[in-house]
């Protein structure tokens, strides 16, 4: 909406599509340049060390180590919705968060399990992935609006109008269509996430029973504590309005049973 606002305003002031095109990249770089920061700020987790958590930080530290992985931040996020997530730009830079409300849900091995499928997406670099998934989405969006703000202000009656309503057309079309095909990356990205994470710890069971049991404890949750951390649900292991939604095809994660009925094939 951000970008949306500042294009309407550089297109009335006329402004050139180049120059916008240059300033949204810029915004976009920076946007993913300051990602992980972004994330933490929206969640509201904190970072920890090693002496507030130990027996989550060690957690940590012995799957990252014990699978050649540059050991991550730990942070905590205080609600009792269970849950975790992973962040960061590189395998360097990355964060491992957990509610408080997951540990205590799990017993250590299940959540050994979520923390290992976290730890998958950081060696996948599934927000680098996702973040070039997005890329033509982003600029068929850009392509469609500036079409449109063209015919809004007249500006096509200069013999393009034909042209533009082209450009809107096919720009509209190519963001839809890579609108399903990004989620359809990221539900495949948390099959793979699933999978690694049970290579990691050897025991897939473990990770099935967490996925269960965090299912099964949002269902209980109130809905006003799940409204406070829905603008998470894209980073979740699990989206914390799991109900039924419009349609699968546009879920960000697959579906539960799926998902566990996978790892316990693998076990």
């Amino acid at each position: 909406m951000l970008y949306l606002v500042f294009m309407s305003v550089l297109l009335y002031y006329g402004v050139g599509f180049v120059p916008i095109v240059i300033m949204v990249s810029l915004m976009i770089l920076a946007q993913f340049y300051f990602s992980d920061k972004i994330v933490m700020w929206t969640s509201g987790a904190k970072m920890v060390t090693r002496e507030q958590y130990p027996k989550l930080y060690g957690m940590v530290e012995k799957v990252a180590l014990s699978n050649g992985l540059p050991m991550p931040k730990v942070a905590v996020m205080n609600t009792a919705v269970p849950n975790a997530f992973a962040t960061g730009k590189s395998k360097r830079s990355s964060v491992v968060a957990v509610t408080t409300g997951i540990m205590d849900l799990l017993d250590d091995e299940e959540l050994e399990g979520v923390i290992a499928h976290e730890l998958a997406h950081i060696r996948h670099r599934d927000v680098l992935v996702l973040t070039l998934a997005s890329l033509f989405s982003t600029v068929a969006f850009f392509l469609m609006r500036y079409a449109l703000f063209r015919s809004m202000y007249g500006r096509s009656r200069e013999g393009g109008g034909g042209g533009m309503i082209l450009v809107l057309i096919v720009a509209g079309i190519t963001w839809f269509v890579s609108f399903l095909i990004i989620r359809a990356i990221s539900r495949y990205r948390e099959f793979a996430a699933d999978r690694g994470g049970a290579q990691m710890t050897g025991k897939p069971d473990r990770l099935a029973s967490a996925l269960l049991k965090i299912n099964n404890s949002m269902r209980r949750t109130p809905q006003k504590q799940l409204q406070k951390v829905e603008s998470m649900n894209a980073f979740f292991i699990i989206p914390a309005l799991s109900g039924d939604t419009l349609s699968r095809l546009f879920s960000t994660h697959p579906p539960i049973e799926e998902r566990v009925k996978r790892l316990r094939e693998m076990a």
